[in-house]
């Protein structure tokens, strides 16, 4: 089995691209959420090795799930992926320790990059 990759986003056209994507590659998707306490709730049950998370979610945003979800797990790797082009954006991505961030719509090569630099950083 290859890490484990679970999805926040609440197009379940996003999802299902990004599963699309990871097709045949090291990487599955293991669990899915389309909103921010769905996330939250779902890492605890399928303890993915990577999260996608939107920012623009029902209820709680993507930044306080992906706070959430960093203070019961520190080590969580978080990939936020979003329209939300912004400089602040990506800043306040860095600040609740996102480890990389994707902007939409997703390109295949550049979302296996971004996931597999998470555990190269890892290992260096």
């Amino acid at each position: 089995m290859g890490k484990k990759v679970m999805v926040v986003d609440d197009s379940k056209f996003m999802y299902e691209e990004i599963k699309f994507f990871l097709n045949k590659s090291e990487f599955e998707v293991v669990g899915y959420s389309k909103d921010g306490e769905g996330a939250v709730a779902c890492y605890d049950q399928c303890m993915p090795d990577v999260v996608t998370m939107d920012i623009v979610l029902p209820g709680i945003d993507g930044f306080e799930a992906s706070a959430e979800i960093l203070k019961v797990h520190p080590d969580a790797k978080i990939i936020v992926v979003s329209s939300l082009a912004y400089d602040d954006t990506m800043t306040r991505a860095t600040e609740i320790g996102a480890k990389g961030f994707l902007f939409k719509p997703i390109e295949k090569a550049l979302l296996l990059e971004a996931l597999s630099k998470v555990f190269e950083e890892e290992n260096a």
